[in-house]
């Protein structure tokens, strides 16, 4: 081979590194992900959710450009309402990673009375009689509610491109949300209830029971698109959420990873013991909310939940604390999640 096929042969290759480097590293490559918006959005166009606009990768309000919904009115460039009264900004803690960060949330108090005020009922015509699953989604669907909560939805996918870690954020916002009861209650053929609060009306309050928060993550996860379930074990009267994900990871081989909600916990973690010695032995009713994307099978999370679940079982034995690497393997484990110190059912 003479000295210049060789020299041209360098300089091919040169060439092609050199583009494929651009193509795949440029922030103006067409093919690069980060020209695109957490929820999917090229640069420079409107997202599905208005009034939001992708710019360099961010999703901001830009409502003159992209309109609003016809319940809200432009003003400036965002599109308001007017239950958006009694303001408070709520700090939404989560951690990813290890990492403890938050997330700065408006709530109004003006949107909390309209849910307030809503039919407690569902009205059927004939003898059809409302599910469960009709109820959860009649407080997850709510219209006026959701144009309320895009913006939490859209936070979060500002802090992270990767729907995966789009979901591990709205997990864990959840998950550290204070597990309690609503000092409200209602009135359904004259006999009063217990309140049952909206999702937003969770955030609003930044607390609720197990039903409640698992609708607030029902609404983001379905919002960021996956395959969402409830999990509800009657026997111990416990609701909990399922991610779509590998069968071969999934609770009772149903496609769908098990979340529990009122406190954090590992995706997939059901060697749970909650208050009172309580363990979800019986077989969960699946509610059916949203098909979407499903996990990938190469989750940290899966080799994690093994680890804790081995660790929790030889406390039965032997004890944890006696075993060095265990110990630590624990304390990295409770650091890496900011796992519970314990779980509440119902």
């Amino acid at each position: 081979m003479s000295k210049v096929m060789i020299f041209s042969f360098v300089v091919i290759a040169l060439l092609f590194i050199g583009t494929m480097w651009f193509l795949l590293e440029s922030p103006k490559s067409v093919f690069y992900k980060d020209n695109l918006c957490g929820d999917g959005s090229l640069e420079n166009t409107c997202s599905d959710m208005k009034p939001y606009f992708c710019y360099n990768g961010v999703l901001s309000e830009n409502a003159i450009v992209c309109g609003c919904d016809e319940t809200l009115s432009i003003s400036g460039n965002s599109c308001v309402s007017e239950l958006q009264t009694e303001s408070n900004e709520v700090k939404l803690k989560y951690v990813l990673r290890g990492k403890e960060q938050e997330i700065n949330y408006f709530v109004y108090g003006g949107l909390t009375n309209y849910l307030s005020e809503l039919p407690v009922y569902i009205n059927y015509d004939g003898n059809s009689t409302p599910s469960r699953t009709d109820f959860k989604l009649r407080n997850i669907d709510e219209a006026t509610q959701r144009e309320f909560l895009l913006p939490l939805v859209v936070e979060i996918q500002n802090r992270a491109h990767d729907k995966e870690e789009q979901a591990r954020i709205a997990i864990s916002i959840v998950q550290n949300l204070n597990w309690g009861f609503s000092n409200k209650t209602t009135i359904y053929r004259e006999t009063e209830l217990p309140y049952s609060r909206h999702p937003y009306e969770v955030l609003y309050d930044t607390q609720g029971v197990c039903g409640e928060k698992s609708e607030v993550l029902a609404f983001l996860l379905r919002e960021i698109g996956y395959g969402v379930v409830f999990f509800y074990n009657q026997d111990e009267n416990h609701e909990s959420i399922g991610i779509k994900c590998p069968v071969e990871k999934s609770w009772h081989n149903s496609r769908y990873c098990f979340i529990e909600t009122t406190g954090p916990s590992i995706i997939t973690d059901t060697s749970i013991n909650y208050v009172g010695g309580l363990d979800l032995k019986s077989e969960p009713e699946i509610l059916f909310i949203s098909d979407g994307d499903s996990l990938n099978l190469d989750m940290y999370e899966y080799k994690d939940a093994e680890k804790l679940a081995d660790i929790k079982e030889s406390v039965n034995g032997d004890g944890f604390f006696f075993n060095p690497i265990k110990f630590i393997t624990f304390w990295k484990l409770e650091r890496k999640y900011g796992l519970a110190k314990e779980y509440n059912a119902g």
